[in-house]
C-alpha cells in the first residue's frame, strides 16, 4: 500500500534475504571476491563470519544463484542438531535417500555420491550456515567429512558460516585440525555511515525509484546510530520510518519523524538490551582464552626442553631465550587477561576480544610449525643413527 504511495514496485526494505538486494559494500565485495576464488579454485574450508543481520545468508544465496550446474550443493541451516540428524540433512539435501538407515549407512551413501559426482565430473559442496550452534565434537565431524580427496584437489568443499562467536569455538584447541584446513576466511563488518546511505538508496533504486523518499543527512545520522551499520537494522528502521511518512502522507522522513519512530522501535524490542549480558559472555570468554593460554604455556615448556635435550642446556642459546621470553610475554598475559573489567554493551570490548583470539590462533599456527618441524628433525636424526649402524655392521 505505501509502496504505490511512494511510486515503487516493491517493499525496499523487506527483511528476507534477497540477493537482488545485495548491497556491494566494500566488505560485501571482499567476500564474493574470497568465496568466488574459493569455489573456483576448490580449495576445501571456506570460513565466513559476521554479526547478526550483516547479509551473510543474502550474500550465500548470491553465490548460490551464481554456480554452475556441475556444482551440487547441499544447504544445512538448522544446527541445533545431534550427530545424527546433521548427517540426515545433508543427505536429503543431496538428494539421497535417508529413510530407514543408521547413521553408518548413510554417511556410506554419502562418500558413494560424492565419489560417483566426482566421476561424472561434478563438484559437491556443503554450506552450512548457523555453524556457531555446532558443538566442537559436531564441528570435528564435519572435518572428518573433508578427507575424501584425490592427489590434487578435495572431493567435497565445506563453507561454514556463521556469527562471531564461531571464530572463538574454532580457536579452541580440540579444533586444531580443522582450524588447519581452513584455507579462506573472511568476516563480514557492519557498513559504515557513508555507506549506510548508500546502501539505502541502492534499496529504493532496486525497488523503481532511488529518489522516491527524501532523507536529510540528520535523520540519516538517527538511523546509522539506531542500526551500528548492521543491514538487518537499517530495514527496520527504514521501513517503519516509510510507513510514518506514508501516514503522515509526505516524502520526507524529517528528523522528528525518525526520532519519534527509532525511539519507539528500540523501546518496544530493545534491539541493544542484550549487550547487558556481555560481562558474563565477556567471562566465558576469558576463561576460554585463559585456558588456552596455558595449554600454550605448557607446549611452549616441552618445546624447551625438547631444545635443551637436544642442543645441551649451553648449546641453542638462541632459541632457549627467545622461547623464554615467548613464556614471560604469555604469563603476563594471562595475568592482564584474568585483571580485564569488562566494560558492559561496548564495541571495543568486542574488538579487544577479536584481537586477542586471533593473536592465540596466530601463535598457536606458529607453534604447529615449530612441533612439525622438531619432530622432523629428530625422524631425521634417528634415521641417521640407525644408517650409521647399519653401514658399521656390514662391514
Amino acid at each position: 500500500m505505501h509502496t504505490r504511495f511512494f511510486g515503487l514496485t516493491r517493499n525496499p526494505f523487506r527483511l528476507t534475504p534477497d540477493p537482488e538486494f545485495l548491497f556491494p559494500s566494500k566488505e560485501h565485495k571482499k567476500a564474493l571476491t574470497y568465496l568466488n576464488y574459493g569455489i573456483s579454485a576448490n580449495t576445501g574450508f571456506i570460513l565466513v563470519t559476521g554479526e547478526v543481520g550483516t547479509g551473510k545468508t543474502t550474500l550465500i544465496r548470491k553465490i548460490l544463484k551464481g554456480l554452475g550446474k556441475d556444482i551440487k550443493v547441499a544447504r544445512v541451516n538448522n544446527t541445533l542438531v545431534n550427530s545424527e540428524q546433521l548427517i540426515t540433512m545433508i543427505n536429503d539435501d543431496f538428494g539421497i535417500e535417508t529413510r530407514g538407515k543408521d547413521k553408518t549407512r548413510m554417511l556410506r551413501d554419502l562418500s558413494d555420491f560424492i565419489i560417483d559426482q566426482y566421476s561424472q565430473g561434478n563438484r559437491t559442496a556443503l554450506i552450512i550456515d548457523e555453524a556457531q550452534n555446532l558443538s566442537s565434537e559436531l564441528l570435528e565431524e564435519v572435518r572428518l567429512l573433508s578427507n575424501l580427496e584425490t592427489d590434487k584437489s578435495k572431493l567435497l568443499q565445506i563453507i561454514l558460516v556463521g556469527q562471531p562467536e564461531l571464530k572463538h569455538i574454532l580457536a579452541l584447541p580440540e579444533l586444531r585440525q580443522l582450524r588447519q584446513r581452513i584455507s579462506i576466511s573472511c568476516h563480514i563488518n557492519p557498513l559504515t555511515r557513508e555507506e549506510t546511505k548508500n546502501y539505502i538508496l541502492h534499496r529504493l533504486e532496486v525497488s523503481g525509484n532511488r529518489d522516491a523518499i527524501i532523507w536529510p543527512e540528520e535523520t540519516l545520522d538517527m538511523i546509522y546510530n539506531f542500526s551500528r551499520g548492521i543491514p538487518r537494522l537499517i530495514n527496520i528502521a527504514c521501513d517503519f520510518s516509510m510507513l510514518a511518512a506514508f501516514s503522515n502522507e509526505t516524502h520526507e522522513i524529517s528528523p522528528s519523524m525518525a526520532l519519534e519512530v527509532l525511539s519507539e522501535l528500540e523501546s518496544t524490542n530493545g534491539y541493544w538490551q542484550d549487550e547487558t549480558s556481555t560481562a558474563s559472555v565477556g567471562e566465558a570468554r576469558l576463561n576460554r582464552n585463559n585456558s588456552t593460554l596455558k595449554d600454550i604455556l605448557a607446549r611452549l615448556q616441552r618445546i624447551e626442553s625438547s631444545t635443551v635435550s637436544s642442543f645441551g642446556e649451553n648449546g641453542n642459546k638462541e632459541i632457549l631465550e627467545r622461547l623464554i621470553v615467548m613464556e614471560s610475554a604469555l604469563e603476563d598475559a594471562l595475568g592482564r587477561i584474568s585483571a580485564i573489567k569488562l566494560p558492559v554493551g561496548t564495541q571495543a570490548t568486542e574488538k579487544r576480544f577479536e584481537i586477542i583470539t586471533d593473536g592465540i590462533e596466530k601463535i598457536y599456527n606458529r607453534l604447529d610449525i615449530v612441533e612439525s618441524r622438531q619432530s622432523a628433525e629428530r625422524s631425521a636424526e634417528r634415521s641417521s643413527k640407525k644408517g650409521l649402524w647399519k653401514r658399521m655392521f656390514s662391514k
